[in-house]
C-alpha cells in the first residue's frame, strides 16, 4: 500500500494523501479529521483508518486543512481539497469525525461531489455545542463569535435535510461530543439521515480495532 502526498494549495496545511487499492476500487472515501477545528489536531487522526478502507476496495483521500486561521480558510480548504481528489468515482463518501463530521456534512450540501456522508460523533448543531461549551468554547473560536441566525449556512442541523444520505455514527458513552448532537441532526433531517448508535466513547469511532469502526465499514459495504 503506497500513499501519495498531493498539495492543493501553497500553505503547508493545504494537502491531502491519496491511497489506492491494488485492484479496481469501489468508490472514493474522503476522510476529514476532527479536533474542534484547532491547529494542534491534524491528519494523523485520520491515517489509522486508511488501511481497512483500502483493503475493502476504497480509494482513500485523507485531507488536511487550515485550522485556527478563520472559518473562511477552513471551509474553503475543505471544499477545495474534496474537489481536488485526482481520482473519480460515481460513489464518493465523506467520512468525518467530530469537527470533521461538521465539515464533511457541511461540504455535502455545497458542490455535489459527495454522494454519501458518515458523520462520526459529529458536531452537527453549532448552537447547542456552544451552549454546552464543547471543546472549551471551540465553536466561538471557530466562528469568531457566538453562533446565531447569520451562521445558518455553516450549521449542519439548520441545513438539513441534505440531498445525500447521512449516517450519524455515535458512541453511546461519548462525553466529548454528546450523543444528542447526532440525535438532533437526524431529527432535523428526517428520512435522509440515520442514527447509528455504537458502543464506546468519542474516539472509539476512529479506532480501527473497535466494533464502532467495524459498524462504519459495514455501512460502506452496503453502498
Amino acid at each position: 500500500m503506497s500513499t501519495q502526498h498531493v498539495a492543493y494549495g501553497a500553505d503547508p496545511s493545504q494537502f491531502a494523501e491519496l491511497t489506492l487499492p491494488e485492484s479496481e476500487w469501489r468508490g472514493v472515501a474522503v476522510l476529514v479529521h476532527g479536533g474542534f477545528w484547532k491547529p494542534e489536531y491534524g491528519i494523523e487522526y485520520a491515517r489509522p483508518l486508511v488501511p481497512s478502507l483500502v483493503e475493502r476496495g476504497w480509494a482513500t483521500w485523507a485531507i488536511e486543512y487550515r485550522r485556527g486561521t478563520g472559518t473562511a480558510d477552513t471551509l474553503a480548504d475543505v471544499r477545495t481539497a474534496i474537489a481536488a481528489c485526482p481520482v473519480r468515482s460515481a460513489t464518493v463518501v465523506g467520512i468525518g469525525h467530530s469537527a470533521g463530521g461538521h465539515l464533511v456534512t457541511w461540504a455535502a450540501g455545497r458542490d455535489g461531489v459527495l454522494t454519501h456522508v458518515v458523520a462520526q460523533a459529529g458536531v452537527l448543531d453549532l448552537e447547542a455545542a456552544h451552549r454546552e461549551g464543547l471543546g472549551d468554547g471551540a465553536v466561538e473560536r471557530f466562528l469568531g463569535h457566538p453562533p446565531g441566525p447569520d451562521d445558518a449556512e455553516v450549521d449542519p442541523v439548520r441545513q438539513a435535510p441534505l440531498g445525500v444520505p447521512v449516517w450519524c455514527v455515535h458512541g453511546r458513552d461519548d462525553e466529548v461530543v454528546p450523543f444528542a448532537q447526532s440525535e438532533a441532526y437526524v431529527a432535523a433531517a428526517g428520512g435522509s439521515a440515520e442514527l447509528v448508535p455504537v458502543d464506546g466513547d468519542h474516539l472509539a469511532v476512529v479506532d480501527p480495532d473497535s466494533s464502532a469502526w467495524a459498524r462504519t465499514l459495514q455501512i460502506l459495504d452496503g453502498l
